[in-house]
């Protein structure tokens, strides 16, 4: 029993290896919350591009917004996470996450949404396999090709068309800080119609882009 265990956990190891290399040269398929949004009746609406077919304004927005640290760990913000551990602990009816965006792929792609130990320990392993196989870029791509940007909307050209009626290679300053600012819950903080959580944040993430534009690390991320 425990060899075939063994033998078991194996194959599983080495598929999900494969799995993850596979996925740094293709399309991710469809994902565990991008089913859920089918079940629940939102839809699914997504549409992949390539890197250089979105705006450096989309990427750079994300980064100013979500991860402004993104091009410097190494898939976790620890002094992020104690602050958000610190103000749970104080306001236990309110969770405050702290999640890098290389986190935010691994949960998105490979696991399911929740907060259990399990999932959470299954994250910290994903990430450190996407920073150590994928590198930021890729990331950043994958990213801005699966994460949720509204109710059915899944990735940056979806929307893109959906909200700006253009694609992701065309997307302004204003129109990317608009999307960035909806990603805590897009589903509740919408960009069409603008709620008032987006209103006042995209200025305040274009500011920050403003600030950002010009660390080389962050060019170099955000060039291809």
């Amino acid at each position: 029993m425990i060899r075939l265990l063994k033998k078991i956990f194996l194959i599983l190891f080495f598929a999900q290896l494969v799995y993850i290399i596979l996925l740094k040269f293709i399309d991710a398929p469809i994902t565990v919350t991008q089913i859920a949004s089918i079940l629940q009746g939102d839809g699914f609406n997504r549409t992949h591009v390539k890197m250089h077919e979105i705006s450096k304004e989309a990427k750079l927005a994300v980064i100013a917004s979500e991860d402004q640290l993104f091009p410097d760990h190494s898939g976790f913000d620890f002094k992020n996470i104690q602050k958000a551990l610190a103000y749970n602990k104080k306001k236990p009816g309110r969770v405050r996450g702290a999640s890098t965006i290389s986190q935010q792929v691994a949960k998105n792609i490979f696991l399911w949404q929740g907060r259990s130990w399990i999932r959470k320990g299954l994250e910290v392993y994903f990430t450190f396999m996407i920073e150590f196989i994928w590198g930021k870029t890729r990331i950043l791509e994958v990213y801005l090709n699966e994460a949720e940007m509204g109710k059915g909307i899944f990735g940056i050209e979806a929307a893109s068309k959906k909200y700006f009626k253009h694609s992701a290679s065309k997307l302004s300053r204003s129109e990317a800080a608009m999307i960035a600012a909806s990603l805590p819950n897009p589903a509740r903080f919408t960009v069409k119609p603008l709620s008032p959580f987006v209103s006042r944040k995209y200025p305040w993430v274009m500011r920050q882009m403003n600030n950002l534009q010009g660390d080389p690390d962050i060019k170099n991320i955000i060039s291809d």
